[in-house]
């Protein structure tokens, strides 16, 4: 069985915590969904635990994540401020797949190519949002599609939220 850890989003309205579930074997990470497909997102702890007890998942608080959507967006819409870490930026595109596998919604993310690839694993090496990172720093490209990877997430996000199963 897949372990369930709760993670906390920080959002415009307030905090919200989801239930990221470790994929199975070869299976991708998910986000805990109802059986409707909506995201299972919560403001207060004993409702999140409730959920978990009937269905019969063992939340692990220890190492509890946390994702600040405020910055993120912050980021997104002007990126020329020095105001996210390269490390936010991967943990938030990462939560977005996450997020797209896991909810019923279209229009999901956009179609990643190279250019998104060369982004990744300049970012996973922490120097794609340092200038001075010479090869490792993003080309106004890279920087674009990721803009518009996490705008998309972003997005998705917003309206997972909305269809959500919240307390």
């Amino acid at each position: 069985m897949a372990d369930h850890f709760p993670y906390r989003i920080g959002t415009r309205r307030g905090d919200l915590t989801v239930i990221w579930r470790s994929g199975d074997g070869d299976e991708p990470d998910r986000l805990a969904v109802d059986e409707l497909g909506r995201l299972l997102a919560f403001r207060e702890r004993a409702p999140l635990q409730e959920c978990c007890d009937r269905n019969g998942w063992e939340l692990i608080w220890e190492g509890e994540g946390d994702l600040d959507l405020l910055v993120v967006r912050r980021w997104a819409e002007r990126p020329d401020l020095d105001s996210a870490s390269a490390g936010l930026l991967l943990e938030a595109w990462n939560f977005f797949e996450d997020l797209a596998r896991s909810v019923r919604a279209d229009p999901s993310l956009p179609a990643q190519g190279p250019v998104h690839d060369s982004a990744y694993e300049k970012i996973f090496g922490g120097r794609a949002l340092d200038p001075a990172g010479g090869d490792e720093a993003w080309t106004v490209e890279e920087t674009a599609a990721v803009r518009e990877l996490l705008r998309a997430g972003l997005d998705l996000w917003e309206r997972a939220v909305r269809g959500a199963a919240a307390d």
